[in-house]
């Protein structure tokens, strides 16, 4: 049998290694404590007494201006129902936005009620009564209207765009390596077979690992600041040039290393002796297997699974996994092996 270097040597068809899922928190700085909270109320909005009827006033003021711009823009509302999909209603709508191209547009504003911190104030206790009493503040959980902006973008393809009315107004994105490597590919006229998150052929490997090593903070950065302009915000134009601005941390950061296979019999004989030899190494506890959908005895149809070796620690986590893709069940499975690794920030 022949090893690893040899299979993947002589036996792959292409090689990309790049940064796949990426999952960003934008957050304003100058509202993370208590005592910034009260000088945004009191001295840049004007509020008399800081509290959450202040928060909640901004709030609302915010909801109304994204219905409005909802409209204006023809942006389909839709509240998404508990254990709904939202990816798989929005996925025909920012399909659609995306044959329109152009400078990208927002598909789909999804309303959903999920759960988050926020900044709630009470009296202090024994002035409950006062007629201005002292309020303390804290951080508390409450569910609470989420607004999924799902989109379409020129450079980054499909994306999510997430933010709720309470303070202090976080916003989270998600984008896919993978899809701006094929923005940038089409940009420049370079045909590609692609996967569902990923690439099986392109007629110019070499450039396509150039263009995924290229991808960096100012292409993230270049889309936040672009959609930033077009949504709408719960903070003014004032409020930005006394510098309450976003920055951007990693909830959530993958990359992968794709390497596909000239025919099934190669990547499964590299796959077997991957876990082969990690069995030897780590002996398991327990081996697991994992079908994606629900079986019941009464279930119909035949089931397979795909092996995967699992690494975590701490934050992060290692896998590598098998995949066989059949093409309009006309063409032969063509085996794919990936290696990603993914750091996950929980807090």
């Amino acid at each position: 049998m022949a090893d690893y270097a040899t299979l993947l040597r002589d036996h792959t068809t292409l090689t990309c290694r790049a940064v796949d899922r990426v999952f960003l928190q934008g957050y304003v700085p100058k509202l993370q404590s208590v005592g910034q909270v009260c000088i945004f109320l009191n001295r840049q909005r004007g509020f008399e007494i800081p509290s959450s009827a202040a928060f909640g006033q901004i709030g609302r003021k915010y909801v109304d201006e994204l219905h409005r711009w909802a409209k204006a823009e023809a942006v389909p509302v839709h509240h998404f129902e508990r254990g709904e999909s939202k990816e798989k209603f929005a996925r025909p709508l920012i399909e659609a936005a995306a044959k329109e191209g152009h400078e990208g547009r927002v598909a789909l504003l999804g309303i959903a009620q999920e759960k988050t911190f926020v900044w709630r104030s009470w009296p202090t206790k024994g002035q409950e009564h006062f007629r201005h009493p002292h309020m303390e503040w804290g951080r508390q959980t409450a569910f609470v209207n989420h607004f999924y902006h799902y989109l379409w973008d020129p450079d980054w393809g499909p994306a999510f765009w997430k933010t709720n009315a309470y303070a202090p107004y976080p916003i989270w994105i998600y984008l896919n390596g993978h899809e701006w490597a094929k923005r940038q590919l089409e940009k420049v006229g370079i045909d590609y077979e692609e996967l569902d998150n990923g690439f099986r052929s392109c007629a110019d490997p070499v450039a396509l690992q150039r263009i995924c090593d290229r991808l960096g903070s100012g292409a993230v950065q270049n889309f936040f600041w672009r959609w930033f302009g077009r949504l709408p915000s719960p903070f003014t134009r004032e409020d930005l040039k006394a510098g309450y601005v976003y920055e951007l941390a990693f909830r959530q950061f993958e990359v992968s290393d794709t390497r596909v296979f000239e025919r099934p019999q190669s990547g499964r004989a590299f796959f077997e002796g991957v876990i082969r030899d990690h069995l030897d190494v780590g002996r398991p506890r327990q081996v697991v297997l994992v079908f994606d959908r629900k079986l019941m005895p009464k279930t119909p149809g035949s089931f397979s699974t795909n092996p995967q070796l699992s690494c975590k620690y701490k934050s992060s986590r290692l896998k590598q996994y098998l995949k066989d893709y059949a093409e309009r069940l006309v063409m032969p499975n063509w085996p794919l092996a990936r290696v990603g690794w993914a750091v996950v920030n929980a807090g």
